[in-house]
């Protein structure tokens, strides 16, 4: 691990991404691991485990026509819990619409996941949002938007606040390699070098935008060099490797809390999936190309770490599975109960006070004949 406040280096393709963990689990030689707790070690694999179930009950859930859109994030988890874990409660998060461990580690529950899915009367954003496109205010998680790269100039303005107001809050903003095409990303990289934005912009960079390949992104040899040109430290660190991403994030969170700016992570990995239920990878990439990464699975490899720290053990991982099953199972079982959210909700959170033109369009809205819910809902 690099010392903290000091510069990462900037990185290419033609360098190996920075690892610490072995395939097997162990630390490489010459490597300064991160120390990471054994209870926080248990706990960030169990959230990596959390993330593998939900997403392969929702896929399903979703064939079924159950749910009317999913994403997976199958083979990415890493670059969650190891961007999440090195964040403090009063930073800030805008994820993309792959990120779901960030927010079961800030504190979002199987319940609040499956509820947003669902869209029902309990569901944290009332509806408003498609399937997958969480926000949680109360833990500082920023709305999933679906326009590419928004997020980007938003997480470094936060940041420039944050900054202004002498606080040392830092924000954490993720996005796809795609992104990077976009003008939000480099108006955001050059605002943020040039005024030091405490802002880590973190690239998760898993080969495909849809169907678009990388090497159709970009002519650069990597998205971490791009850090170079607006004056800020980038590094390419291993995607699947959990202690990789944490030391890097520590250094950058370092830096960032210290006033020495922004940080640019590319953590290459891979989307084992199609880019979501309405894609179809075969009819654009080999298929047998993501097998080649499922030996580089990051759970896995973290299992591996554990049982060399004799932690893991199969009945630890069977409990875990159990119980995380049983809470899925349930909350899928409740949210399905729900109705949708009363159509009055329409009008709230946009105005402190009603202006009259939008009374008057509630009020005939009111008075009309209202259909009675599918499910036992209000």
């Amino acid at each position: 691990m690099l010392a903290k406040g000091q510069p990462v280096p900037i990185a290419g393709t033609d360098d190996e991404p920075f690892s610490i963990l072995a395939d097997d689990g162990t630390i490489r030689p010459g490597t300064d691991a991160p120390e990471i707790p054994d209870e926080q070690a248990l706990k960030l694999y169990r959230g990596m485990l959390q993330v593998r179930l939900v997403d392969d009950r929702m896929m399903k859930l979703q064939r079924q026509g159950r749910l009317g859109f999913y994403m997976l994030s199958m083979g990415e988890e890493a670059t969650h819990f190891g961007g999440a874990y090195p964040l403090r409660m009063s930073d800030w998060c805008f994820p993309s619409y792959r990120e779901p461990g960030v927010f079961f580690w800030r504190g979002y529950s199987i319940k609040d996941y499956v509820n947003q899915l669902h869209g029902n009367i309990e569901d944290p954003v009332k509806g408003r949002q498609m399937p997958v496109h969480h926000s949680a205010n109360w833990l500082n998680m920023v709305s999933i938007s679906s326009p590419v790269g928004t997020q980007i100039p938003q997480a470094v303005g936060l940041a420039m606040g944050a900054k202004i107001s002498k606080k040392d809050d830092v924000s954490l903003v993720y996005f796809g390699e795609g992104a990077t095409s976009t003008g939000q990303f480099h108006v955001a990289m050059n605002f943020a070098g040039v005024f030091k934005a405490p802002c880590i912009l973190f690239c998760r960079n898993n080969g495909w935008a849809i169907s678009t390949p990388g090497n159709k992104q970009t002519a650069s040899k990597s998205i971490a060099i791009k850090a170079l040109a607006y004056g800020m430290p980038g590094i390419r660190v291993d995607g699947n490797d959990l202690l990789a991403i944490i030391a890097v994030m520590q250094d950058a969170v370092a830096r960032a809390r210290a006033g020495e700016g922004p940080t640019l992570i590319e953590a290459v990995t891979y989307r084992r999936g199609g880019h979501s239920s309405s894609d179809d990878p075969s009819a654009y990439r080999d298929p047998s190309e993501p097998k080649e990464w499922e030996a580089k699975d990051p759970l896995e490899r973290w299992r591996r770490h554990l049982e060399s720290r004799k932690l893991w053990t199969q009945e630890l991982h069977d409990k875990y599975s159990q119980e995380i099953t049983e809470e899925l199972m349930a909350c899928v079982k409740a949210a399905g109960e729900l109705g949708n959210p009363a159509p009055e909700t329409l009008f709230d959170d946009v105005f402190a006070e009603l202006p009259p033109h939008l009374e008057e369009q509630k009020a005939e809205m009111m008075s009309r004949p209202r259909p009675k819910p599918a499910h036992g809902g209000h």
